[in-house]
């Protein structure tokens, strides 16, 4: 990096993409530098909702007391949006034009794969006259940082989502029901994990477990129906299942096309992004276990809008303060076109040209890596049918009773599944 210019002149934030927990204090901390070194701070709303109309009236100046006590606030100041700039040149010109009106420098963008891919686009389109730093949030925590650091928003996701499902896990013991509960996390399973291993839950299913290619629904239904059967051979009629919501993109689309349950477009193709993946499962196992006369109630749920806007923890307001701070630092050092990374406490930027696939639009995603300590700790405490239940024939009886299915039907029925 080149040495420190003061130019003295414009920066703007924007927020693209969902909320996360950390948002305001990427904001308050680029905001106060950004300051301290004599440049003018201006918010955009929105995202690039209304740049990409060529509309540069919604923005609003930040001053130091305008956001000295905003860090510790769920949401966003500045508002977010979806909309992704890059699906139309005409667009992108509209907000490359609205910022040059503003008059911006700098831009620091604050958001996921396509919020990341957009700023590339305005970095390689104006040539430098915009220097632009991307700070990378999401509570998937899927964006291919180095190491186990996490994307900020995460760690407070992952914390409220534990409190859910600890009070699920209470009312579930307390009525002698089960909880089916979809979690956020529409590639990686992350969060999914994260929650149900601090929580305790009573299992845990994410895509990663079943490797390439899809897997059939009976067998997503097997896993948790064989636990059900596990907890009832035990003398509980309570569990909670955390459910990785990019599960329903790994079902097999000949299972989901026989389901009326699914949503589809105008030409009969399924919208996965909307597949109630907690209500497919809930009614599917519990018709299984009916029709060998076993009574159980299973609640589906869904949490993920609760986790985005929550205050952030403690973790993430330090963390944010550091990646804001970052992001004005390396802006003034005269580079540009970067994500923003804080690596054993230090500035690394990751250049957008290097990390970004230039067809899809997309960084590359970091998924759960299941052949670490990390992933095996969780599996070796869930409740799940496995290779220790067929080693021993009274206990594969009890199971097989618990099931209502004779031993040899039972070991035919789940017997795969301790292979895996």
């Amino acid at each position: 990096m080149s040495s420190f210019r003061n130019r003295g002149e414009r920066l703007a934030i924007l927020v693209g993409g969902g909320p996360a927990p950390g948002i305001n204090g990427v904001i308050r901390s680029a905001t106060i530098e950004a300051i301290k070194n004599g440049l003018t701070v201006i918010g955009i709303l929105d995202g690039f909702q209304w740049l990409a109309r060529g509309d540069n009236s919604k923005v609003r100046e930040l001053t130091v007391d305008d956001v000295s006590p905003i860090h510790f606030l769920g949401g966003s100041i500045l508002g977010t949006s979806r909309e992704n700039p890059t699906t139309s040149e005409e667009k992108l010109k509209n907000v490359i034009q609205a910022l040059r009106n503003l008059e911006v420098d700098y831009l620091i963008t604050i958001g996921g794969d396509d919020t990341a891919f957009t700023a590339s686009r305005i970095d390689e389109l104006t040539g430098r006259t915009i220097e632009v730093a991307h700070v990378p949030k999401t509570i998937d925590n899927d964006l291919p940082l180095p190491g186990t650091i996490s994307t900020f928003g995460y760690q407070t996701a992952r914390h409220v989502g534990v409190q859910i499902v600890q009070n699920i896990m209470t009312d579930a013991q307390t009525t002698s029901r089960w909880y089916f509960i979809v979690t956020m996390g529409r590639k990686a399973g992350h969060l999914a994990l994260g929650i149900g291993k601090a929580a305790s839950a009573t299992l845990t299913l994410i895509a990663e477990e079943f490797g390439s290619g899809y897997v059939r629904l009976d067998h997503v239904c097997d896993i948790l129906e064989g636990s059900i059967i596990k907890r009832r051979a035990l003398g509980r009629d309570d569990g909670v299942a955390i459910l990785a919501e990019g599960l329903a993109e790994k079902i097999d689309p000949r299972d989901l096309n026989e389901l009326e349950e699914i949503e589809r477009d105008a030409h009969g193709n399924i919208r996965y992004a909307e597949i109630p993946l907690g209500v497919i499962l809930k009614n599917r196992v519990r018709q299984r276990l009916r029709e060998r006369g076993i009574k159980t109630t299973i609640v589906d749920k869904n949490i993920g809008y609760e986790l985005r806007c929550a205050p952030p923890i403690p973790y993430d307001c330090e963390y944010t303060e550091d990646l804001g701070y970052a992001a004005v630092r390396f802006l003034l050092s005269g580079d540009t076109g970067a994500m923003i990374c804080i690596q054993s406490g230090q500035l690394v930027p990751f250049y957008l040209s290097d990390i970004l696939d230039r067809e899809s639009g997309r960084t590359r995603v970091r998924m759960v890596d299941i052949h670490t300590e990390h992933y095996q700790v969780a599996r070796n405490y869930m409740l799940r049918i496995d290779q220790s239940d067929f080693g021993n024939q009274r206990w594969t009886a009890r199971l097989a009773r618990a099931a209502q299915l004779r031993t040899e039907e039972f070991v035919e029925r789940f017997g795969y599944l301790a292979e895996e």
